[in-house]
This record gives C-alpha cells, structure tokens and sequence, in this order.
C-alpha cells in the first residue's frame, strides 16, 4: 500500500516537474519573441498578424494642392487619421484629441505632426481640407485625393469606410473606423489609438514608442 503511495506521489511530482518545465519553456519563448520587439513594452494593442500588416505607400493629395506620398509626408513622428470635414461629431471629437495630444507632447519636447486624411474626396477638396485643419491646429495636415487614392491609402491601414449617397443629396453621411495610427520614420505603423483613449493617455504611449526608437 505504501509502495502504491510512494509510486503516486512520484508519478505526482514528475508530472508537475514536466509541466512547470513547459511553462518554462513557454515564458522563455514568450520573453524571446518580446525582446526582438523594440517596442514590446509600449504596446497596448494586439495586430493579428504583426504590425506590418498596417500602413504602407499611399499617393495623396495636400491640403495645399501638391501631390504628396507616404515618403513626403511620414518624415517625423506622426499620428494619423482617417476621417471627414463634413462628419458631424465623431470626426471633430477625435482630431481635437488628437490635436491636445500633440500639444501635450510638444510640451514634454516631442515633436508630433497630425494628419488627417479624408474619406470623402468629392467634398473635401485642398480647400476645404486647410480650412478644416487650420481651424482644429495650425499643424495639422490636410491631405484628400482621388476616389482611387482614398481607396488606396484606406486598404493600406485597413480603414473601413461607406458613402451613404443617394442620388444628388449633398448632405450625406460617410460611415469609417475610427482608429488613429502612430506611424514613425524608419519603422511605418507602430501603434493605433481607439476612440476611448484620452489625449493625455495618447501622448504617454506616444511618448514610449518614441523613446524606444531613439
């Protein structure tokens, strides 16, 4: 009986032994896979797929005429946004937080630029693009386009948008995400931003990610 006992109390512990061996094995893997990440600690969000799966080459159009790329545009840290001037609460709500995020961060000596890229290119043109952007923060940038570019650019950071046009009504809505992208030189998309995350908290991971690229 005792002998039984002994058998599976040991049966017991090499089965604890070989579990707590592949926990180990599985922090240690997970630990691995963090530290190739150079950004590991900023994140708060989870990409399927990886963070290369967002963001890319885009052809667009300036708030002040000029045809612009991702190249011209993503020269220094950058928040970008997905949207339209003629929304008429979400839009105004999240460029103004982006806007008092920017500020927070030119406060701790970061330098941010925000961007603001329409999803209805048949009203927004250049200028109606400058008015909306002036009038939000004097660094905000403007850009529109083609109904191809716009489609193009929206694939490219997986911006989901609808016209809901009917006929000749000038009035219509434009259904979109609402996500707001932190893309950084060097790196392209690093991070996205939901509708609930207030300015000071955006400013704070912002600041992490900058951190970490040096």
């Amino acid at each position: 009986m005792m002998t039984r006992t002994y058998a599976l109390a040991s049966a017991a512990l090499i089965g604890t032994l070989i579990l707590g061996a592949g926990v180990a094995v599985w922090l240690g893997q997970v630990q691995r896979a963090a530290s190739d990440d150079p950004f590991g600690q900023c994140r708060a969000s989870n990409v399927a797929g990886g963070a290369g799966q967002i963001g890319g080459p885009f052809t667009l159009v300036s708030e002040t005429g000029e045809t612009v790329t991702d190249a011209d545009v993503i020269t220094q840290p950058t928040l970008v946004y997905f949207g339209y001037t003629f929304c008429p609460d979400v839009c105004p709500l999240d460029t103004v937080r982006n806007a008092e995020a920017v500020d927070i961060l030119a406060g701790d000596g970061y330098d941010v630029l925000p961007v603001m890229i329409s999803v209805d290119p048949t009203r927004d043109t250049p200028e109606v693009m400058a008015a909306f952007t002036d009038n939000v923060h004097p660094a905000m940038l403007g850009l529109t386009g083609t109904p191809e570019q716009t489609d193009a650019a929206a694939r490219a950071y997986r911006v989901y948008y609808r016209i809901n046009r009917e006929g000749d009504d000038p009035y219509y809505l434009v259904d979109h995400s609402a996500f707001t992208y932190l893309v950084l030189p060097g790196h392209g998309f690093v991070e996205f931003f939901n509708r609930e995350t207030p300015p000071q908290e955006m400013a704070e991971r912002t600041e992490c990610f900058l951190d970490a690229a040096g």
